[in-house]
């Protein structure tokens, strides 16, 4: 697929799509009370399901207090310690986990650095796969550019990847696009986003020298994606079509393994 946007440097080493600036952000949260899908009997956790829309953690403006962490903290006045230790994308919904105490902010903080959480995604993106399943290696980083965008870079990137399986090829306001399950192995910024898109997204790195069998992304943005997305045939106000459908865990005490599911809004 060929972006006639896409502009190069002498040597070649470098392509970038998106030149920015990104499109201006209204922070609009959708108002009400966050779905609560799990609350922990002795206090310890609860897992909601994130609306599309709201942010994690606060920004930097003052209109950018509301966010799902405070909104736990009105809902849970006795909470303490810094309650979150993950984050989704102000665009994704699903399933979060929000800490109740210091201690179980630890644990789950070190269960998330250790890679013993498993998370699965259901998402929509551009056109048809080719394949019905595969893996995605793409090492990445932020692009000092043109922020908050992230990019791929075989040569300062740190290492992502993902794996994917096709649930199936459907149409979405007229267009065909594809309805994946996303694993993600590793968490960086932007990971799902970047992959998926990717090789719309900026390429830094000698491309001869990495197999395209195991680097290549998807070269299909997830609908909706106002970041890496430059398709004119969707509705600029569609949503983020990227859902955090499942996290499994285990109790910061007990030890047991517990899966959280949040139903798919699209």
């Amino acid at each position: 697929m060929t972006d006639t946007r896409s502009q190069q440097d002498g040597s070649g080493k470098i392509r970038r799509v998106n030149q920015g600036p990104l499109p201006d952000m209204v922070y609009s949260p959708p108002t009400g009370i966050p779905t609560i899908l799990h609350e922990d009997p002795d206090e310890h956790f609860v897992i909601v399901d994130k609306p599309s829309g709201l942010l994690t953690v606060p920004g930097i403006a003052p209109e950018k207090q509301d966010c799902l962490r405070s909104r736990i903290e009105d809902l849970f006045p006795l909470a303490t310690g810094p309650i979150t230790c993950h984050r989704l994308d102000m665009s994704t919904s699903g399933v979060m986990i929000l800490t109740l105490n210091a201690n179980t902010h630890r644990n789950l903080s070190r269960q998330f650095e250790q890679r013993k959480v498993h998370k699965r995604y259901v998402a929509l993106l551009e056109g048809h796969l080719e394949h019905d399943e595969g893996t995605v290696h793409c090492p990445i980083r932020k692009d000092m550019d043109v922020r908050p965008l992230m990019l791929v870079d075989y040569v300062q990137g740190k290492p992502s990847t993902t794996r994917y399986k096709v649930l199936g090829r459907e149409e979405y306001a007229g267009q065909p696009v594809t309805r994946v399950e996303f694993e993600p192995v590793t968490g960086r910024t932007h990971q799902l986003r970047v992959h998926a898109a990717h090789p719309k997204v900026t390429t830094v790195g000698e491309m001869g020298t990495i197999d395209p069998d195991e680097t290549t992304g998807l070269n299909a943005p997830i609908v909706g994606d106002e970041m890496y997305s430059t398709n004119p045939h969707f509705d600029p106000e569609t949503r983020l079509m990227l859902h955090a459908s499942m996290l499994t865990i285990y109790h910061p005490i007990t030890g047991k393994q517990m899966t959280f599911k949040a139903p798919v809004p699209f």
